[in-house]
């Protein structure tokens, strides 16, 4: 990139005021298209006439008025910063400029000029005619002339600086216009630092600044500054697994939600019917960049940690690390195999059930019968219960027919085939008969079964027979229905293996019978107004009319006038286990046990995922230590690898002591380059008389400080501040059999400054 002096004031003043005309007329536009929804917004919620019952009037009005809403979110929030640049380029638009370039606005959003052949005034980030704004470098331009970076505070200019990439040609050459041009963007243009040339970073003053602004608790878009590595990434058309792997600092999480804005941008269609899954670490961490995606413009899309991923459950306890290591492993498939095994029982004697006035016997023998029938149809506990009620019914109406059809001169049985199949459904709503499945082969659900086996240590050491005993105690609980983040993966397993229903499914079932019964219920209106008694001949009596109301009462009426599911995608999809998400981000993907993944794969049968994470910051007991075995059960090799070399948080002389704990933990990583310089790391002694607690803080500069010690550095996993300070790094290793994974990750949190607390052995 060309180096200049600093401008003049009255150029940049002149070319400030420029930019300021511009952009003024963009948001007059925004302003215009912001009226027009909120006026159809108010004409739908007029149009509401609450005397039809139209149902079919009514999902179209709440389609639209959902739509209407999304549409005045995006433009609302694509307000802050709605453009950030400018290129400059030597390709065909509609923008020509005297010097015969392409004069392209980049911003959160794309804008037009409808009355002009919708000529575009601003392009979308994520439109590939934007894309040449994050890919050009002096060394490849990419036909750019001139990059420029448009600072905004609300709707004003506050600042602009440039980059002259090539030059429009020689003044000869060109025209008066085009020499006026290039003195004025060479008038503007500031040093930028040659240095980060070869790491690939662009626009070095706006990403400095970015990075010098001070830490919130949300984290902010990258999408003014994203460098060339990462654009590759976020653009990458890969749809199957990719796995992005980087160090800290890298921008890893800021990719993955950039990847799913820019996915969204050119999948409207399929992704708003399927939704989009984001799995981070911790509730603060989904708080933390839980900004991002509405600052694109983007909102409906399913934030969860895994502890939350099954519907209803919500972890309240901590589990040891062994229990976290157990329940993580894949042995729980069988270990909850069995669970679901022993609620297949046999009775020990012969059990009695009395049809009319016989009584039957069921024996040991025709149960197991039963039991086998069902466990060979390999489906699911409670559609399996079907096959075995259906041999068990089977057995007891051959045993009815003999009872009483048998021929008393010893013939044939009196009973035809039809007979017996008429007993067969008969034995069928005895309750007696009824009674005996159910204790035989009861209906389950996945949080009765882990309940009932982490709070039994008789019923673990059934399952987990197998297992030593320290296995077996590690999983008992004293109060088995404080879930822990681990049940998640455990419950949605056994969602498999009982064969919990499908919501939407239940849900159509349940419209269905609605339907069946409005078409009795006008049926039976039918019938009695056919026949309605009047007597002409006696004024005595008024004739009585039945109404609907006499057969279908106030509440099943009353639900003729609602939509029948207004939900967006995004509750439906939070609300079902067996959701299958078009794409699925997992940030932090290297904490990962494989019961975790197995739950993940089951809600993305398509297999287009975007994992991000560092195997050297696996904390998890069970954890990620190779991306080929994680994935190999799932996709076996077919996956796509990107790696991030560039660490754009962490200062030089963190960087320098992050590295040597990185190379404890595998000597063969190669780290990751820092590109900021910053101050020397602070150590001092602990003192325990005066240990600085755990928390986090701003300071009177506004700046963000985290304390972190060996209880709070799982919860700083992803998350960046300002000053860290690292409390007893020792007993951030000895804490966990990952401890010098977790001090990685503890001292790599800091965007300004380190303070280590106690000894460091490194």
């Amino acid at each position: 990139m060309t180096s200049h002096p600093r401008p003049v004031s009255s150029a940049r003043t002149a070319e400030i005021a420029a930019e300021q005309d511009y952009v003024t007329g963009l948001f007059d536009r925004l302003d215009a298209e912001v009226a027009a929804a909120n006026a159809r917004l108010a004409k739908v919620e007029a149009d509401v006439d609450p005397a039809n019952p139209d149902s079919d009037a009514l999902v179209r009005r709440e389609t639209e008025y959902h739509g209407l809403q999304a549409k005045l979110d995006k433009l609302h929030v694509a307000q802050l910063g709605l453009v950030f640049g400018r290129i400059d380029i030597d390709a065909p638009g509609d923008n020509p400029t005297p010097e015969g370039l392409d004069r392209r606005y980049i911003g959160r959003m794309g804008l037009d000029d409808r009355a002009d052949d919708y000529r575009t005034l601003l392009l979308d980030w994520r439109a590939p005619m934007a894309r040449p704004f994050y890919l050009a470098t002096t060394a490849s331009p990419e036909g750019v002339a001139l990059r420029r970076h448009i600072r905004t505070r609300g709707r004003t200019v506050t600042d602009i600086h440039d980059e002259i990439l090539t030059h429009y040609g020689h003044p000869s050459e060109s025209s008066a216009a085009a020499s006026s041009a290039t003195a004025a963007a060479d008038a503007v243009a500031t040093e930028s630092a040659v240095a980060t040339e070869d790491a690939g970073v662009a626009g070095e003053s706006a990403l400095h600044a970015a990075l010098q602004r001070a830490r919130t608790g949300h984290m902010s878009s990258i999408v003014e500054t994203i460098q060339r590595e990462q654009d590759e990434i976020i653009r990458d058309s890969t749809r199957g697994v990719m796995v992005v792997e980087g160090g800290p600092g890298t921008g890893k999480t800021a990719v993955a939600l950039h990847r799913v804005a820019y996915l969204l941008y050119h999948h409207r269609e399929m992704l708003a019917a399927t939704g989009v899954l984001i799995v981070g670490p911790n509730t603060t961490f989904l708080n933390y960049i839980s900004h991002v995606l509405p600052e694109l413009g983007e909102t409906g899309v399913v934030l969860s940690t895994i502890g939350e991923l099954f519907p209803g459950v919500s972890p309240v306890s901590t589990d040891s690390l062994l229990a976290q290591e157990i329940k993580g492993s894949e042995a729980m498939v069988d270990i909850l195999g069995n669970a679901v095994k022993l609620y297949q029982r046999l009775p020990e004697t012969d059990r009695e059930v009395r049809v009319d006035s016989i009584r039957l016997q069921v024996s040991p023998a025709m149960v197991k019968a039963a039991r086998t029938r069902a466990r060979r149809s390999r489906k699911p506990h409670n559609i399996a219960r079907g096959a075995f009620a259906e041999q068990l019914q089977e057995q007891l109406a051959q045993q009815l027919a003999q009872r009483i059809g048998a021929d008393p001169l010893g013939g044939a049985n009196l009973l035809s085939r039809a007979d017996i199949d008429q007993l067969h459904d008969d034995l069928a709503d005895n309750q007696d008969v009824q009674d005996l499945i159910e204790e035989m082969w009861p209906h389950l659900h996945p949080t009765q079964v882990l309940a009932d086996l982490l709070g039994s240590q008789e019923t673990i050491a059934a399952a987990a027979h197998e297992y030593d005993e320290e296995t077996q105690q590690a999983l008992y609980r004293e109060h088995p229905t404080a879930w822990s983040a681990a049940d998640a993966a455990l419950l949605d397993e056994l969602a498999v293996l009982v064969g919990l229903p499908d919501p939407e499914q239940a849900q159509a079932t349940a419209e269905q019978q609605w339907r069946e019964q409005l078409a009795d219920a006008a049926e039976a209106l039918d019938i009695l107004a056919s026949s309605e008694a009047t007597d002409n001949d006696d004024d005595m009596f008024e004739a009585e009319i039945l109404s609907a109301a006499d057969v279908i009462d106030a509440e099943h009426l009353a639900r003729r006038q609602e939509v029948r599911d207004a939900r967006t995608t995004a509750q439906r999809a939070q609300a079902d286990h067996t959701w299958a998400y078009g794409h699925v981000i997992i940030d932090e993907a290297q904490e990962l046990t494989p019961m975790e993944w197995r739950m993940v794969f089951r809600r993305s049968p398509s297999r287009w995922m975007t994992l991000v994470g560092d195997t050297a910051q696996t904390g998890a007991p069970a954890g990620v230590d190779s991306w080929e075995e994680t994935l190999e059960p799932f996709v076996g090799a077919r996956f796509r690898h990107h790696q991030l070399t560039v660490n754009y948080r962490t200062p030089e002389p963190v960087t320098e002591l992050a590295n040597r704990v990185l190379a404890v933990i595998d000597p063969l990583a190669v780290p990751a380059v820092a590109v900021r310089e910053g101050i020397a790391v602070n150590y001092v002694p602990l003192d325990e008389s005066s240990r600085p607690h755990p928390r986090v803080f701003t300071d009177e500069d506004g700046r963000l400080n985290a304390i972190i010690d060996a209880s709070t550095v799982v919860e700083a996993k992803g998350l960046e501040y300002d000053h860290v300070t690292v409390v007893a790094p020792a007993e951030i290793v000895a804490a966990s059999p990952q401890g010098l994974n977790n001090l990685y990750v503890a001292i790599t949190r800091a965007t300004q400054t380190l303070t280590i607390v106690g000894p460091l052995d490194i």
